[in-house]
């Protein structure tokens, strides 16, 4: 965080919320069972490491739209092979777009990120709502994965309260 900036800062909120919310993501990503990887639940769905793959690409995705470089022309990267490897990139994202936003300059959320607004419609987004935008997706993303984890025999840890893997009382 630069030097200055109080907790009532939007910016502060938003690193303070992303590192709470990663880090339930990753807790559930890490109770995964790395052998059903492959576990496609609908012929239509991602495997269990496609989908975790989309959480480490979305972070990637925020450091690059925040930094001016996002150019979405580029081939997203291929998911590892390994589950582990999925895990460890989501790890490594999810440091980087901490540090980047409590390091980087007071500017860095000025502006706006080209991106979708809509089935093939593109539409300039300020960045601090594409980052939003980004965490909700992964929100989202990770109810879906909370119900490939139960499919593929893991326990799902609590996430916003006690499940009966992990019970609060």
């Amino acid at each position: 965080m630069a030097a200055g900036r109080d907790s009532s800062d939007p910016r502060n909120t938003l690193a303070n919320v992303l590192e709470q919310e990663t880090a339930t993501t990753l807790k559930v990503l890490k109770a995964y069972p790395s052998d059903q990887a492959e576990l496609r639940p609908h012929e239509r769905a991602k495997t269990a490491r496609e989908l975790a793959w989309m959480f480490a690409i979305e972070q990637q995705l925020g450091v690059l739209a925040v930094q001016d470089k996002l150019d979405l022309s580029q081939p997203r990267p291929k998911p590892p092979d390994s589950f582990d490897e999925v895990v460890r990139a989501f790890e490594n994202g999810r440091e980087a777009i901490l540090r980047t936003l409590r390091e980087g300059p007071d500017n860095l959320l000025d502006g706006t990120v080209r991106f979708f607004t809509g089935p093939k419609q593109m539409g300039d987004i300020p960045k601090p709502q594409f980052l939003w935008f980004l965490l909700h997706d992964q929100i989202h993303h990770r109810g879906q994965f909370s119900v490939y984890l139960r499919m593929a025999g893991g326990k799902v840890p609590s996430i916003y309260g006690p499940t009966s893997d992990e019970p609060w009382f």
